[in-house]
C-alpha cells in the first residue's frame, strides 16, 4: 500500500478534529500515477482482471425501483467530498448490474448533499423521511446525533461505516454502523499491546471534547480490560510544537504511546518523540499516514502499527474486489482517502439489506439488516458483520467489533492483520 495524495483528506481534515467519527475513520490507501486521482486505462484494465472469479456475476436487478437515501457532505464551507458520492454512486451501479440491487430489484439513490451543520443535516433526513426511502447511507458525517433521532423515528434504517455521537451508537434499533469505528480501534490497540506483555500505554488524542471523552470514556476502559494503564494527554488543536505534553507523556516509561488526531496533529507529537527520544512502540490511525506526515516525520513514523477498520490496497479479496469495482464504475475517483470509507459505507448496506424477502419495505430492510450474522465487511480484510446489537458490548449500533493492524515501512503498509 502507497501512501495516497493528501487533497481530499486534508479538505475534510479541517472539519474532523472535534468528531471522533472521521479522526478514526480516515484511511490511506493507494493511488497510481495520476496525481490527481483516477486510474490509468492500463491500470483499471488490470484491476478489473484480478477482480475474485464472482465479482461481476453480471446477477441484472429488474422491476421497480428501490429508492434509497444517501447523504454526503459536500458544499459546506469546511468540508466537501463530492468523490464519497461519486463512489457511492460507483457501487450502487455495480450493485444493479452485478447483486441483483435490493431484494432483487433496482437500486434508485435519492441524494442530499449535507454541509455538515444541523441545519442541513436536519434538513437531509427530513427529505428522506418525505421521499419514503427504505434506508438511508451516510458516507462521512459528524451530524449522526442530528439526523438519527428524525430517522429512526420515522423507521428508516440510519446506516454508516462508524458512529461517531452517542445517539446513533446507542439507539436500540434502525441505526447501524458497519464497524466499530473508533471503539473498535481502541479496543483493537489494546488487545495488540495486551498480547506484547506491555503494562503503560499513553494515548497522545486531539484537545477537543469528542476525540478527548471518546479516549477516555471509551479506551481507559478497554485497557483497564486487558491489564494495561492508559494514560490520555490531550494536545491543543493547531500546536506546531507538542514537546511539553509530549515530554509528559513519557513520564512513566510506556512501552508504547498512540496518536489520535488529524494530520498536523500527528506530525507534530511524531518529531516531538524524536526530539525528546524513546524506546515505545508508536501507533497511529489513519490521519496520520496523510503524504503531509510522510514528508516532515517519515524517519519517526517508520514502524509505527497503524490501526483501522478498512485496508482497501492489499491482494486480499476484499482489496481486490474495491480495486477492480472502482476500477470499473468511478475510474475518475483516486481510490484514496474517504473514498474506501464511503465504498464500505454503501457495500455494506447492499450486502446486508440485499436478502430482503417480499415486499422491500423500510421495516423488511431494517429486519434483512438485523438478522444480517457474519456478512464479509467490505474492505475489511476478513473482518464480519453480524447486525444484532451484540458486536460491541453498549454500542447496539456496531455491526462488527474487529479491527486491522498493519506496519509502517518505508512508505507502505505491510503485515496487515485482524484483531478481532
Amino acid at each position: 500500500m502507497r501512501f495516497a495524495s493528501s487533497r481530499s483528506r486534508r479538505r475534510y481534515a479541517t472539519a474532523c478534529l472535534g468528531a471522533v467519527v472521521v479522526i478514526a475513520g480516515a484511511t490511506a490507501c493507494t493511488e497510481d500515477s495520476s496525481s490527481e486521482g483516477g486510474s490509468s486505462s492500463a491500470a483499471a484494465e488490470s484491476a478489473v482482471a484480478a477482480a475474485p472469479s464472482g465479482t461481476f456475476a453480471g446477477n441484472q436487478a429488474s422491476g421497480t425501483p428501490v429508492k434509497v437515501g444517501l447523504i454526503n457532505p459536500e458544499g459546506g464551507p469546511a468540508i466537501s467530498l463530492p468523490e464519497d458520492r461519486e463512489t457511492a454512486e460507483a457501487v450502487v451501479k455495480y450493485a444493479n448490474e452485478n447483486l441483483a440491487g435490493i431484494g432483487g430489484r433496482p437500486i434508485e439513490l435519492v441524494e442530499c448533499k449535507s454541509k455538515e451543520d444541523p441545519a442541513s443535516a436536519t434538513a437531509c433526513a427530513n427529505q428522506m423521511v418525505e421521499a419514503g426511502v427504505v434506508g438511508v447511507v451516510v458516507t462521512n458525517t459528524a451530524q449522526g446525533d442530528v439526523m438519527v433521532p428524525i430517522l429512526t423515528g420515522a423507521k428508516i434504517p440510519y446506516t454508516s461505516y462508524q458512529g461517531a455521537g452517542q445517539t446513533e451508537l446507542t439507539a436500540p434499533d434502525y441505526s447501524y454502523s458497519w464497524t466499530g469505528g473508533f471503539p473498535a480501534v481502541l479496543s483493537g490497540m489494546a488487545k495488540y499491546t495486551a498480547g506484547s506483555g506491555m503494562k503503560d500505554v499513553t494515548l497522545y488524542v486531539t484537545d477537543s471534547a469528542a476525540a478527548i471523552n471518546g479516549a477516555k470514556a471509551m479506551g481507559v476502559p478497554a485497557f483497564q480490560a486487558a491489564g494495561i494503564n492508559l494514560n490520555v494527554v490531550a494536545i491543543p488543536l493547531g500546536n506546531p510544537d507538542a514537546s511539553p505534553q509530549v515530554s509528559a507523556g513519557l513520564k512513566n516509561n510506556p512501552q508504547a504511546v498512540g496518536i489520535v488526531g488529524d494530520p498536523t496533529m500527528c506530525t507534530s507529537v511524531l518529531k516531538a518523540l524524536g526530539t525528546v527520544g524513546t524506546d515505545a512502540e508508536k501507533m497511529v490511525i489513519g490521519p496520520c499516514l496523510d503524504p503531509s506526515v510522510m514528508e516532515a516525520a517519515s524517519a519517526e513514523l517508520n514502524g509505527s502499527k497503524v490501526f483501522n477498520t478498512a485496508f482497501g490496497s492489499g491482494t486480499d479479496p476484499e482489496s481486490l474486489t474495491y480495486q477492480a469495482i472502482m476500477a470499473k464504475y468511478a475510474p475518475s475517483v483516486s481510490p484514496d482517502g474517504t473514498a474506501v470509507t464511503a465504498y464500505q459505507s454503501m457495500l455494506g448496506f447492499v450486502r446486508t439489506a440485499g436478502t430482503v424477502k417480499g415486499d422491500v419495505t423500510a421495516a423488511s430492510v431494517n429486519s434483512a439488516i438485523r438478522a444480517a450474522a457474519n456478512v464479509p465487511l467490505p474492505v475489511g480484510d476478513g473482518l464480519a458483520m453480524s447486525c444484532n446489537g451484540k458486536a460491541v458490548p453498549g454500542l447496539p449500533m456496531a455491526c462488527s467489533a474487529g479491527a486491522l493492524v498493519g506496519t509502517v515501512d518505508n512508505g507502505q503498509i505491510t503485515d496487515v492483520k485482524q484483531l478481532n
